[in-house]
């Protein structure tokens, strides 16, 4: 496989079902229905295909694989340059697996402009890929601001009353923070000669204010991704507004993208600015992990307390991987996988109601267990899965980011812990309104359960929730050596830095 290209196979076969869908024709009915299936064909294709990389991942090695270099602007030393190591392998493979799944869920729920919303999702999965797997800033940069394109789409056009105020809010913080993103990029480019990250990672040495700004720079962009408190407000507004899949990817796989962006960039590139904020990333991550679990408690909107959430669990994210040892880095990563596959089915479970109630709020619904057992399981499955039940997928992921922080910082490992006790505070409580209860309100007692294909679209991700929980080494193995570099050499970077203070 190693003169195969499977990288750059991965990342633009789903434009070959954009192609498809931009030049069928005939009645609206078949366009729809063409549409529907070309993208979940080519959406199922390309994950098979990405379990390859998996399948054949060097588990022991820490460097780049499936590596693809091309010039792309040679006069300026920028090349398209596409690898995978294992911080980048899980969320290919996470962004490939959530694009059918979001695809299959909006079968029937989205019935206007059903080619241009399958054309988003798959542009969409080119951009998340393609991020994931660029070894090149300039080429970093292109993927990390596309992906903003077609989720603006999503949500302006499919989503919510307020969903035009809720698009261009997400569009404005996370392109601000992008264009300072922009100004780091260029400032290393204007150091080493050339944008390839392996280059940077090993040759970028600068002092430390140059340091300092940079992180900064790169901080403003992968904060508001993250989103850490308090740039996090842009995302309620998008959850509540984006329809069901929206929800989906954005929960998913796009608040990845700014922990992604610290593992790979900020922390490797800039270490000494790294150590220098990371108190600062602390105190923020643990006012996020409280505050927002505080708030809510008081939602009265489902997704609103979902978003909610998230922000809590990128707390201890951003907690875990600032810490910078062997068993918080792994916890980070694994809470951010758990919480793309957990908080994807929890927004996927509010849009089922929401298909047949065209509501979210929480006051509408009760007492469903009567109506609905299977709705009743996975949600209950799911909610447990969210508030870290031994034995599933949250549970390993809180556990190692509290385990690594505690061997540095007992006070911040305390009060990250806390958000344990609000998480299983107001999922519970979202339980209990939601499926216990008496069935009394009338609008609800013809509601019907799960269908066969909502079952097939959850099936998976109860699966890999279960799998995730019993057997994690699966999923911290192939990360380990990649982990293992990156606090290594970082450490190496504090140590030589110190020493250089003290000469005379």
């Amino acid at each position: 496989m190693s003169s195969w290209p499977i990288l750059s196979l991965i990342t633009f076969l789903p434009l070959v079902g954009v192609f498809f869908c931009l030049v069928v024709n005939g009645p609206k009915e078949a366009v729809d229905r063409n549409c529907r299936s070309a993208a979940l064909l080519t959406s199922v294709v390309t994950f098979l295909i990405s379990l390859l990389l998996w399948a054949r991942f060097d588990a022991t090695k820490a460097g780049f694989q499936f590596e693809e270099k091309l010039d792309w602007v040679p006069a300026l030393n920028i090349g398209y340059h596409m690898g995978i190591d294992g911080i980048s392998l899980f969320f290919v493979l996470l962004a490939t697996l959530l694009t059918p799944i979001c695809i299959l869920s909006a079968w029937d729920a989205v019935r206007v402009r059903v080619k241009e919303y399958m054309i988003a999702f798959l542009v969409l999965e080119t951009f998340m890929v393609g991020m994931f797997s660029a070894l090149d800033l300039a080429l970093f940069y292109v993927f990390f601001e596309g992906v903003l394109i077609p989720m603006f789409l999503i949500i302006g056009v499919w989503g919510g009353e307020r969903r035009v105020y809720a698009a261009f809010k997400f569009f404005l913080y996370t392109l601000l923070g992008s264009v300072l993103m922009l100004l780091a990029i260029i400032a290393i480019y204007w150091q080493l000669g050339t944008s390839d990250i392996p280059t940077a990672m090993e040759k970028l040495s600068l002092p430390f204010t140059w340091q300092c700004w940079l992180f900064l720079a790169f901080f403003a962009s992968f904060a508001v991704k993250m989103p850490m408190w308090p740039v996090h407000t842009w995302l309620p507004d998008a959850h509540v507004e984006a329809p069901t899949a929206g929800s989906v990817m954005l929960a998913g796989v796009l608040l990845k993208m700014g922990g992604y962006g610290f593992l790979r960039l900020s922390i490797p590139l800039l270490p000494e600015a790294t150590q220098y904020f990371a108190p600062m990333i602390f105190g923020l991550s643990v006012v996020a992990v409280i505050y927002t679990s505080l708030v809510a408690l008081v939602q009265e909107d489902m997704k609103k307390l979902i978003a909610y959430s998230s922000v809590a669990h990128m707390g201890l994210v951003t907690i875990g991987a600032f810490i910078l040892n062997m068993q918080s880095v792994q916890g980070s990563m694994f809470q951010m996988l758990s919480h793309g596959i957990v908080s994807a089915a929890l927004f996927l479970c509010v849009g089922v109601l929401y298909d047949r109630m065209h509501t979210h709020e929480i006051a509408v619904f009760g007492g469903l267990v009567h109506r609905m057992p299977r709705y009743a399981f996975v949600f209950m499955f799911f909610t447990l899965a969210s508030i870290g039940l031994p034995g599933l997928s949250g549970f390993v992921g809180e556990f190692l980011v509290l385990l690594g922080t505690f061997k540095v910082n007992t006070w911040v490992a305390f009060l990250a812990a806390t958000g344990m006790f609000l998480g299983a505070a107001y999922a519970l409580w979202l339980y209990r309104k939601i499926i216990f209860g008496e069935l009394t309100k009338e609008s609800l007692k013809a509601i019907l359960d799960m269908n066969r294909r909502e079952v097939v679209v959850f099936l998976p991700l109860v699966l890999l929730a279960l799998w995730m929980g019993i057997y994690p080494n699966s999923f911290l193995d192939p990360m380990a050596p990649t982990i293992d570099k990156l606090v290594g050499d970082y450490q190496a970077a504090i140590k030589l830095a110190h020493t250089a203070s003290l000469a005379p």
